[in-house]
């Protein structure tokens, strides 16, 4: 990776192969999105695949034209994560990152070769833990995410806590960069709210090894989401954004949304049934088997995640409402660009700068 950027692995369908691919011609690090993958990919190819099959397919894609490229994969698609974890790691990914969750199995689920397997975490206390369980199994974190408080989508943090100055990233950052040094001494990249070409400067200067971002990648071209979805991040102010927590997401977890979704707002009223016939955010039933949605048992807590996310990229408009997550910082996007563009702009001078 020439340039110390890593684009996020967005989901449902908006960090698929295109925008992957475009960030690892320029020098980043280009990420798909194991979320919903093999629905997404059916539907383009014509032919039904399942986890394994999608996520080879499209990090494959991701990588054919050069660059490197990898695959987010969240601990919280519980059902799906080791078949996508093989899929992208028999497709050579450069990288499998992992969140939502505490990947504390990642290592052991196959042999990872040349690919990097990179934890994100919200604190040194969950990277600690990380490095004790992974160290047991003969392996270290290649790299760690860091993700702050203004990240999109699923956050890290308890609601109450998301607001706390001890919970900025600037201050999270050396907690974690300590446990880093005393397991080996493994690159940190930093995510949530990096925004501008001084936001990757400013971490690089404070002994961050690269960032990773996703909002800003969101409104490129080559992004997977709808142009509803694209617009909406164009349009919004910063009241517009907000942080979901009841109703919220079937994974217990804060969730970062536009509050004009117009599934959030059917939510916010109460107005929708439970309908989640997906499934990708199951949990264990009494048996131990993955069963169980609480968005499809209760619509007065939980909206949908995996039907809204599907509809913002244009899987199944006019049958279910989108829900557009965004991060902190989407009220500064003002207009749509290439990767190209972006890459441009982020780079800035002194750029670029390869991660060790």
């Amino acid at each position: 990776m020439r340039v110390p950027i890593i684009q996020g692995g967005m989901g449902v369908g908006i960090s698929l192969s295109p925008l992957a691919g475009a960030v690892a011609r320029e020098g980043g690090l280009g990420i798909v999105s194991s979320a919903g993958l093999d629905r997404l990919v059916s539907k383009r190819s014509g032919r039904r695949v399942n986890c394994y099959e999608a996520a080879y397919e499209e990090v494959s894609l991701a990588k054919e034209s050069g660059g490197r490229a990898g695959i987010n994969v969240m601990v919280a698609l519980m059902r799906d994560y080791e078949d996508s974890v093989r899929g992208a790691l028999d497709a050579g990914a450069d990288a499998i990152i992992s969140g939502a969750g505490l990947p504390l199995s990642l290592p052991h689920i196959q042999p990872p070769k040349e690919t990097a397997l990179i934890p994100i975490v919200s604190s040194a206390r969950a990277l600690e833990l990380i490095c004790r369980k992974w160290e047991k199994q003969g392996y270290r974190p290649d790299a760690v995410v860091l993700e702050g408080p203004l990240a999109g989508g699923h956050l890290g943090f308890k609601a109450g806590d998301i607001e706390l100055e001890a919970n900025r990233l600037e201050n999270l950052f050396p907690p974690v960069k300590d446990v880093a040094l005393k397991h080996g001494g493994f690159p940190v990249i930093v995510a949530g709210g990096i925004y501008s070409h001084s936001d990757i400067e400013r971490f690089l200067e404070m002994g961050a090894e690269g960032v990773q971002m996703g909002t800003r990648f969101l409104a490129t071209e080559e992004s997977g989401a709808s142009h509803e979805y694209k617009q909406a991040v164009v349009n919004s102010k910063k009241e517009d954004i907000v942080i979901a927590t009841d109703p919220g997401s079937p994974c217990g977890m804060p969730f970062r949304v536009i509050r004009q979704s117009r599934m959030f707002v059917s939510a916010l009223q109460r107005a929708r049934a439970p309908r989640c016939d997906k499934g990708y955010v199951l949990q264990r039933d009494e048996e131990g088997k993955f069963t169980r949605c609480p968005a499809k048992e209760n619509n007065e807590n939980y909206f949908c995640i995996c039907n809204g996310l599907l509809s913002s990229a244009g899987y199944n408009p006019g049958r279910e409402e989108p829900l557009f997550t965004i991060g902190t910082n989407a009220c500064k996007v003002d207009r749509i660009l290439s990767v190209r563009a972006l890459m441009d702009e982020l780079k800035g001078e002194g750029m670029p700068r390869p991660l060790p």
